[in-house]
């Protein structure tokens, strides 16, 4: 394409992503092979491929948008869309700083597309992607990124887009051959820093995208000898890698960095405008989600488990339990059907450890799962579990704040697969399960829907008054709309000892109507129970 002081226009950004995710696929492969920083887990290049493939789809949605109008989209609507779909789709430590990079450039290029703004553009990608890593490292894509933004700063005013852009590629190529030098883990494999090489390969995109011609593309060998085979895991670091999109507020994103720096590292939080992409490796991957849900709203959350060398092994068969707390018979049952030693928590008197002490001796299990399944007994579970630990047992406590996380988590539950794998699937399966019950109010208060009146319907999503109502059907309507806007594939209703049955066959109804990919599932509470609890996974 033709250069011009306007090369950064959409149709380029569009270009840019397609080259990007076809470069990125042609070398997906070598980069994965060099891989040996912060993990060698051999998936730099295919965590950077699926970011690319986020975004990418993410602007081919803004023009197919627009194809049946008369206006073609602007450059604003591409970087965003482009910045938004990597934040959603990022992948592993590379894609999410990745993410971040792409984040920055849109925030300047929305304000104008020709070569300054793109300066400025990567000027801003390389701070906000440090901001966001806890302890940057020398020697990495943070470096190549660095010297990208200054090559491109050091072009003379009148140089065009196209200039720019070559001089950040060729900044960003003389940088990667660097960083053996710099990273001492580099040096002694013999390769460059692979997250460095993708985001050559996507700057090379972008010179091409905005001159018409491809850059040289040339890279420091890689010994044969020394290419990591993946999961080929250093000694000694944490076991899983946890990433999850976060709906927050920028306030507890703060507290959230604090809390996940102390529980492990590699620690990356990209995003912002209320919307965050979380990653770090941790040993204690339920301590990961709990920190998120004290934070806001995790969602597609991924944990994966580096290799059975990074942990503890246990090389004996073991005895397996499940605890779980529960708040009605009904649901008592149903977890005792599912092998499950259960607690139940009568209506104003919640266990109290040692009665979880109790229940995991009656499991009579060397690995013990502790489903506490209310947020207000997450001190005395961790109390009971640290107690249990010190008789010997295996405890791990997965922080289920309400019954319907607990029966996802129950579901997915596996005692033939190790340890490790069984908690972080359960911890996968409640952390992706948002939750809600119905109450009725015992007098006229303040809630954050407003003033309720003694014998409204509650409607309380994720622990918060979210609906008052006058009725059940109508107030569970209502509930299960405003969770099922954020999406979902599969929805749990529990029935209190005094609901109807007609009840639940009106939520189906409503919920296959119009949700037409969700599917419901009902289950009896018991008397102890909620009027109805819901979960949305």
């Amino acid at each position: 394409m033709p250069q011009t002081a306007d090369d950064m226009d959409a149709v380029a950004v569009r270009t840019w992503c397609s080259l990007a995710l076809e470069a990125l696929g042609q070398e997906r492969e070598a980069i994965d092979a060099i891989n040996v920083y912060p993990v060698a887990d051999g998936d730099t290049g295919t965590n950077l491929y699926l970011t690319v493939e986020s975004a990418t789809q993410a602007v081919e949605a803004v023009f197919a948008a627009h194809e049946t109008g008369t206006t073609a989209p602007v450059a604003a609507d591409a970087v965003r869309a482009m910045a938004h779909g990597a934040l959603i789709g990022a992948r592993g430590n590379s894609g999410t700083i990745l993410a971040q990079l792409l984040r920055g450039m849109a925030g300047v290029l929305a304000d104008g597309h020709d070569a300054d703004h793109l300066r400025r553009a990567l000027t801003r990608a390389a701070a906000a992607a440090r901001q966001a890593v806890a302890h940057p490292v020398e020697g990495t894509v943070l470096t190549v990124a660095t010297a990208a933004a200054e090559a491109a700063g050091r072009t003379v005013d009148d140089a065009g887009t196209a200039a720019v852009a070559r001089a950040a590629y060729e900044g960003a190529r003389t940088a990667l051959e660097a960083t053996p030098g710099q990273l001492a883990v580099l040096g002694r494999a013999g390769v460059v820093d692979a997250g460095g090489r993708g985001l050559v390969t996507v700057l090379g995109a972008l010179v091409e995208a905005v001159s018409g011609r491809a850059p040289e593309r040339t890279y420091v060998a890689v010994p044969a000898t020394v290419v990591p085979a993946p999961q080929d895991c250093a000694e000694g670091g944490p076991a899983f890698e946890v990433i999850y999109l976060l709906e927050a507020m920028d306030e507890a994103v703060d507290r959230l960095r604090t809390r996940l720096d102390g529980l492990g590292d590699s620690l990356v939080v990209v995003g912002g405008d209320g919307l965050w992409n979380v990653h770090v490796h941790v040993d204690d991957a339920g301590a990961a989600v709990e920190a998120g849900v004290e934070a806001g709203r995790p969602y597609r959350i991924r944990i994966t488990h580096f290799g059975a060398d990074r942990v503890h092994p246990y090389t004996e068969p073991v005895q397996r339990a499940v605890v779980v707390v529960v708040p009605g018979d009904g649901l008592r049952g149903l977890c005792k059907e599912a092998g499950a030693t259960t607690v139940l928590a009568r209506p104003g008197e919640p266990p109290a450890s040692g009665e979880l002490v109790d229940a995991i001796r009656r499991a009579h299990a060397r690995e013990v799962v502790l489903l506490p399944n209310d947020a207000e007994l997450r001190h005395t579970a961790a109390a009971a579990a640290e107690q249990a630990r010190a008789e010997g047992v295996r405890v791990a406590l997965i922080p289920t704040r309400a019954a319907v996380q607990g029966i996802a988590a129950l579901a997915v539950h596996e005692p033939d697969r190790s340890f490790d794998e069984d908690v972080v699937a359960m911890t996968a399966a409640a952390g992706s399960t948002r939750y809600a019950e119905l109450a009725v109010a015992e007098r006229q208060s303040w809630t954050m829907a407003g003033i309720c009146q003694a014998g409204d319907i509650l409607g309380l999503i994720d622990g918060d008054v979210a609906v008052i109502g006058e009725d059940v059907p109508e107030t569970a309507r209502n509930v299960l709309d405003r969770m099922l806007a954020a999406g979902g594939e599969l929805v749990t209703l529990v029935l209190g000892e005094d609901v109807p049955d007609t009840l639940a066959d009106e939520l189906q109804e409503h919920v296959r109507e119009g949700y037409l990919a969700v599917d419901t599932v009902v289950y009896r509470g018991g008397l102890q129970c909620a009027p109805l609890l819901i979960g949305v996974e």
